[in-house]
């Protein structure tokens, strides 16, 4: 049951008008507390965005309208430092937050909390989309939401009935991911042609939104040049200096 949840999985960008309740989204939440943790910082929070006004100005600063707009619940997960500051406080203690370990742990820690939530979700019935627009104007979006020093948005997410029946992507081939004993170069070769391919053929022949590409020249594109530079200010400004 779990690894035919976890092979269905594909993103839902098309909602039905149907809310989802608090209580719905607590318990999704509190589900998705029980990922692994390193040394259980739990260096993470989720922000609700429930207000009809804050969820226009999100949707806009994102460049996502028609997802959070549209969806039941919409969440918008950040990396937190704040948190843990506080408990040192609290025993007139500090912390130092500001190395890149940190910012490594706590992204980490986001990460598998997201992933736990959105599986919760989707064992649900519901589906699933994750947002990195909210990095487009991370300042814009902390402002909104409130984040104070430490916390930083990550990404969204948007949860709702699903209107739509998206096919799964093909994922690259195993033989791709694992590598045994030592890391092995040289069969990319092979298996990237054969991938791109597939991919292609996926593309093509998919339900909508129908293209002729490639997973090589799309990646190619997609890092071929500089994205999102302000990150690395903007996280700066919230306290994490990548010392």
């Amino acid at each position: 049951m779990v690894i035919q949840l976890l092979t269905s999985h594909a993103s839902v960008r098309k909602y039905k008008d149907l809310p989802i309740s608090n209580e719905e989204v607590h318990e999704i939440i509190r589900i998705g507390q029980h990922a692994a943790s390193s040394h259980f910082v739990q260096a993470y929070s989720v922000i609700h965005v429930t207000d009809k006004v804050k969820r226009e100005k999100l949707a806009e600063f994102s460049k996502n309208p028609v997802q959070i707009l549209g969806a039941g619940a919409v969440l918008v997960f950040c990396i937190d430092f704040h948190r843990l500051k506080k408990a040192a406080n609290l025993l007139d203690k500090d912390i130092d937050f500001s190395y890149a370990e940190s910012t490594l742990v706590g992204v980490t820690d986001v990460a598998l909390f997201a992933q736990n939530v959105a599986i919760t979700a989707e064992s649900k019935g519901y589906g699933i989309c994750y947002i990195g627009g909210v990095r487009n104007a991370p300042a814009e979006i902390s402002d909104l939401l409130g984040l104070p020093e430490g916390v930083a948005p990550m990404y969204a997410m948007t949860i709702g009935v699903p209107d739509e029946a998206n096919e799964v992507k093909p994922r690259l081939p195993v033989e791709a991911i694992v590598h045994e004993n030592e890391y092995d170069s040289e069969k990319y070769n092979e298996i990237l042609p054969s991938y791109d391919k597939t991919l292609n053929d996926y593309y093509m022949s998919r339900g909508s939104n129908r293209k002729d590409a490639a997973w090589s020249d799309s990646m190619a594109k997609f890092l071929g040049s500089p994205r999102r530079t302000h990150m690395n200010e903007f996280l700066k400004t919230k306290g994490f200096d990548f010392k």
